[in-house]
């Protein structure tokens, strides 16, 4: 593949140490541009990934990770980077930026698909439709624990406190049964599908001590459990939820707050509660922390596609699903949602 002069490469396991160490220098570097991502979907979801870069002189210059979702249901799309919160292209050229964005745009066309999204934390391009509907939520860590706690506003430290007087304690999984056991029931009851297992297995595999489980106990029981991302000096709650116990005991607070905790013992200096839609209660409870909304700019390049895609909980031809979702028991939901969230990146 060749744009102009830039010569373009599709990924392979033997390129994915220099794929990662361009990643962990790059300034506007996240998470989800790791290489593990391509190994993750494709044995979890079973996608077809394009994860693209362009070098110079051998050393690797820009990257984008693509993924095809090709979802009877849920439309058609190429996606940077599907099932997860950011994405898009990072170059230290110019014209090599201008090359991947070229390919890409050229790769939706010859795929056929609806749309092409970039999922980015900037505007890149303006010309473009984007969703004003995600926010991001990131806050810089003080390397005192207590200052942190006095950070949160006066409410939401009370709840906090809450549940660590109701003697809740934290503790790292080595596996991923009581993440999955906690967040499938939340998701459930949200009216959500739940991912697979496999998904959460593989995440744990792939990444290792990138990607930790922490769990909320109380007497022994399981109240609440979520799946931690660290990268540089950030961690990212990503997957999370409690039982039926965290609300009375506040385990859901406790469990945030035991993360930010473990994450400054850790020396992480920032904090990445991830992405909520605007509006909901995910977004208020954020809020409800002392963390300020800034806005994702989802770009999209149209394909076949006349309107930007709306799969999303709040479009109003999902509403019935959804209510006949929360009605499921929790058994036949961690059935079914496997077969549908894998095509809901």
């Amino acid at each position: 593949m060749k744009q102009a002069s830039t010569m373009i490469h599709t990924l392979d396991a033997a390129n994915f140490a220099r794929w990662d160490a361009f990643v962990n220098q790059h300034p506007e570097a996240t998470f989800f541009h790791l290489s593990g991502w391509k190994t993750v979907i494709e044995q979890a979801f079973g996608h077809k990934t394009y994860f693209l870069y362009t070098e110079n002189a051998g050393a690797i210059t820009a990257i984008l990770p693509l993924v095809h979702v090709n979802s009877l249901l849920f439309g058609n799309s190429l996606v940077s980077t599907a099932f997860c919160v950011y994405g898009g292209i990072i170059a230290t050229d110019p014209a090599d930026y201008a090359a991947l964005d070229a390919e890409a745009c050229r790769l939706a066309q010859q795929l056929g698909v609806d749309a092409l999204e970039m999922r980015h934390r900037e505007r890149k391009h303006p010309e473009r439709p984007y969703k004003d509907l995600y926010v991001t939520f990131r806050k810089a860590l003080d390397p005192d624990v207590e200052k942190n706690m006095l950070a949160i506003p006066r409410k939401q430290r009370a709840v906090v406190r809450k549940g660590i007087e109701a003697g809740l304690t934290s503790t790292i999984d080595e596996d991923v049964e009581r993440l999955h056991l906690a967040y499938s029931e939340s998701v459930r009851n949200l009216g959500t599908p739940v991912f697979s297992k496999k998904y959460f297995r593989t995440l744990k595999q792939v990444f290792g001590a990138q990607c930790e489980v922490l769990s909320i106990e109380h007497d022994g029981k399981l109240i609440a459990s979520v799946m931690n991302f660290y990268f540089r000096d950030e961690v990212l709650p990503y997957y999370g939820g409690g039982t039926a116990l965290a609300r009375d005991l506040k385990g859901n607070d406790f469990m945030y707050w035991e993360v930010m905790r473990r994450a400054v013992e850790k020396g992480v200096k920032i904090f990445d509660y991830g992405r909520s839609k605007i509006g909901t209660g995910s977004y208020s409870f954020k809020k409800n922390w002392g963390f300020t909304p800034e806005p994702l700019f989802y770009e999209f390049f149209l394909v076949k596609a006349t309107e930007l895609p709306d799969i999303n909980p709040l479009n109003p031809k999902y509403q019935f699903f959804i209510a006949a979702w929360k009605r499921l028991p929790l058994p036949v939901s961690q059935m079914l949602g496997p077969w549908l969230s894998r095509d809901l990146g």
